[in-house]
């Protein structure tokens, strides 16, 4: 006999445990699904054990999705969706919305409706599970506990260090800068690095990547770290936060604004002052003032800015910018507090690992989820990232067979030489494609396909753990060229097998003109991260690398032109330098003339320094402003408007009219026109237009739905009336000559999720071996 579900799940034996979902629900009648749920059902509610309840759970959202509605007989009624199961789903209390449902089932019997119903909720339990638990051993990392039991301002052990409060000779306090590389993977087997996957398959979780600094080919002299935070006391008891590439800034003076990460866009260095210990969670609705808490750390009358800054990475990069980025400032706030060792320089292994316990808890904190290889940046040059079996000490033994935290090693010369380094650096074309899209569903599906154990998705993966064996047997030996063979192959084989939509037309367009365009010279492809379209890399015999470059961007440029209305582009594609970083992230003090924010960050504060005058401006403020100057004045790259600026504003303070002079001049040659911003102003300020506006008339009349309005069409297919209208229906049904066409809606929609394009267009999937539009 076929084991029972519930005996696939719990079972030892590699053969069973790893048994499909559809190798038994095939086998099983409409009565025989229905017991298999009621034991599940009843097996999810009493397990204590994460991975056991889980899969139970995925199990139960693929019987009501896929196998039971073809089980149900035609005409059936019964199953109908109750509305209070509908608004429970609604409000994510998934609980009570699957008792409302399965309470209907038990009353009117199995049907469609309620099947769709129970398996949505079953489906976003299962996350909602997934999330909690992981929540739960982020909080029970080494290194997190106290952050939880801290519960008053006198508690917070940590304090400033001295060296941040040493004055320069004019005045301004050092700035300390975090600079951090990103990661590119050679190879994920499957989207190993998933949480879950990792801890419940430690043996499979398998990465293996490269820590990168960029630069932007043809524009930028030589790449540099692309992630930078920075960190200063200032004279304000407030939390300053500005992210400069996003443009948000706001200062922070209650402690309930530090843990509303839906205020503004500056979650991410929210979370990474939460997440350092800085303002430690365990603090959060105790009623404490953020005033006490900075008095600690800083002294009376001062704060603590905290500015990140991103050069020239856009979304959708496949190399983890957010994620470095929240590591960066995560370790420049546990540098200034004392956490590590060193004030500057590059981190000890130890730190490494309690920086990267603390940026999952900020990921986790901010809602973003992510992976545990994507904070490789923090980790210097190559390194092999493996899952790690729970053991007894392990917040996660008995909850699950894997840790949360993997285990970083760091290849040396015998495993890749610096020959073949180099090798690797003069082969690999790095490029973003310009395409932006959301890889949330990619991971979700990668997720629910390994706990379902579909046949197809486990060989891939198994032979995408062969796949990276034989990168590591061909990074020893020095063959770039067989390199760029295996991540082909992976990316063609293993992964697409996992999920067909790791590829777009796009990307299978760029590898075709590559291969047509340098024949045998064309190494491979290499995907980086989640997707294809966004960060991508092509490998090419290093003699032709520089004219690889050229013919990628024109590629790349053309076939975004083309395809510009039909598919997600977020910008221009561009072509990268890169070079393999050897520190990981790394520290210095910037003090004197030195001691200045990114120049963006001085741009961005040009419309608060326009509306005060250059007299009253702090004498701190005034001397950093003073440095900048100088510093736009000595390098071209920085002139431009901003150097205009300060030189209306900083050598004329003492005269209010010749400032006023100066800023209508430079006002009147930037175009500004006074009449049509008076117009606006005062539209603004009578109510003609507004946010306010935005509304339906208040005339309007809002009526219920009349049964006049609607068509009622269940009682045809009851046979209880509409017999001619039925009859034909089923006779045009069955002779096929009705179709159904769902124009930029349904499925392709939602996966899209309402990115910027023409959806009906969108050439998403691919039938015959191409990929084809919607229409």
């Amino acid at each position: 006999m076929a084991p029972s579900l519930t005996e696939i799940i719990v079972a030892d034996d590699p053969a069973v445990r790893n048994r499909s979902l559809d190798s038994i629900c095939d086998g099983l009648d409409l009565e025989g699904l229905l017991r298999e749920c009621r034991e599940l059902e009843a097996f999810r509610r009493k397990s204590e054990n994460l991975y056991e309840r889980v899969r139970a759970i995925f199990f139960l959202h693929a019987i009501h999705r896929f196998h039971l509605p073809k089980r149900i007989p035609e005409g059936t009624r019964g199953g109908s969706i109750p509305f209070r199961g509908y608004e429970h789903l609604l409000n994510r209390r998934f609980e009570e919305a699957i008792e409302s449902f399965l309470a209907m089932q038990e009353r009117e019997g199995a049907g469609d409706g309620v099947s769709s119903a129970l398996a949505s909720a079953y489906h976003q339990l299962a996350f909602q599970t997934l999330a909690n638990q992981v929540r739960r051993s982020v909080r029970s990392v080494s290194g997190n506990q106290w952050m939880f039991r801290m519960g008053h301002p006198d508690d917070h052990p940590l304090r400033v260090r001295d060296e941040l409060f040493q004055s320069s000779g004019d005045g301004t306090y050092p700035i300390l800068r975090e600079r951090t590389p990103v990661r590119m993977d050679l190879s994920h087997c499957g989207w190993s690095d998933i949480f879950f996957l990792g801890m419940d398959y430690p043996d499979g979780a398998r990465v293996l990547n490269i820590s990168i600094d960029l630069a932007v080919h043809g524009r930028d002299l030589e790449p540099r770290p692309p992630v930078e935070a920075y960190l200063r006391v200032i004279d304000e008891p407030v939390l300053r936060l500005t992210s400069v590439d996003l443009g948000a800034k706001a200062d922070i003076g209650q402690l309930s604004e530090v843990f509303d990460f839906a205020r503004d866009y500056l979650g991410l260095l929210k979370a990474a002052v939460i997440a350092s210990g800085m303002i430690p969670p365990g603090i959060e609705g105790s009623g404490a003032r953020l005033a006490e808490l900075l008095e600690g750390l800083v002294g009376p009358g001062r704060g603590i800015e905290l500015v990140s800054s991103v050069n020239n990475i856009p979304k959708g990069s496949r190399l983890a910018v957010s994620t470095n980025l929240l590591a960066a400032l995560v370790s420049v706030c546990m540098r200034a507090t004392g956490q590590t060792r060193e004030l500057t320089g590059p981190l000890e292994e130890s730190e490494r690992r309690v920086v990267l316990a603390r940026a999952l808890l900020g990921e986790w904190l901010g809602g973003s989820g992510g992976g545990w290889q994507d904070s490789g940046g923090v980790w210097p040059g190559m390194k092999l990232i493996t899952g790690v079996e729970a053991s007894e000490g392990d917040p996660e033994f008995g909850i699950s067979r894997g840790r949360l935290m993997p285990r970083h090693r760091i290849l040396d010369q015998a495993d890749c030489s610096p020959e073949t380094r180099r090798k690797l650096q003069d082969s690999l074309v790095l490029v973003h494609g310009g395409m932006a899209q959301n890889v949330g569903p990619i991971l979700e599906m990668v997720t629910e396909k390994y706990l379902l154990r579909c046949a197809s998705e486990w060989t891939a993966r198994q032979e995408s753990l062969g796949v990276l064996d034989e990168i590591l047997a061909a990074l020893r030996s020095g063959d770039v060229a067989r390199i760029g063979e295996l991540t082909t192959n992976n990316f063609r084989g293993p992964i697409q097998s996992i999920i067909p939509w790791a590829t777009n037309a796009f990307t299978e367009h760029l590898i075709a003109e590559a291969e047509k365009s340098f024949g045998k010279d064309f190494h491979g492809f290499w995907m980086l991260g989640g997707m294809s379209g966004g960060g991508m890399g092509f490998i090419f015999e290093p003699s032709r690398k520089r004219e690889a470059q050229a013919r990628m961007q024109e590629i790349m440029s053309a076939a975004k032109r083309d395809m510009r209305h039909a598919l997600p582009f977020a910008m221009e594609p561009v072509v990268y330098d890169f070079s393999i970083n050897e520190n990981g992230t790394s520290a210095d003090l910037m003090v004197d003339d030195a001691a200045l924010m990114p120049s963006d960050y001085y741009t961005a504060r040009v419309p608060d320094l326009l509306r005060r005058s250059a007299r009253d401006l702090p004498a701190r403020e005034r001397a950093e402003l003073d440095k900048f100057a100088k510093a736009c004045r000595t390098t071209p790259a920085l002139g431009g408007m901003v150097q205009r600026l300060f030189d209306v504003m900083l050598p004329r303070a003492d005269s209010a009219d010749e400032d006023g002079r100066g800023l209508r001049e430079l006002l009147s040659e930037l175009g500004f026109d006074r009449a049509q911003h008076e117009r606006i102003r005062s539209d603004l300020r009578e109510g003609v237009i507004g946010l306010a506006q935005n509304r339906l008339r208040a005339d309007s009349r809002i009526e219920d739905v009349r049964d006049s309005d609607v068509t009622d069409s269940r009682g045809w297919f009851a046979g209880d009336g509409g017999e001619s209208e039925r009859t034909a229906g089923v006779e045009l049904l069955r002779n096929g000559e009705v179709g159904v066409v769902t124009l930029a809606a349904g499925a392709g929609s939602r996966w899209t999720q309402g990115a910027g394009v023409v959806k009906a267009l969108h050439p998403f999937c691919r039938l015959g071996g191409r990929h084809r539009t919607f229409v």
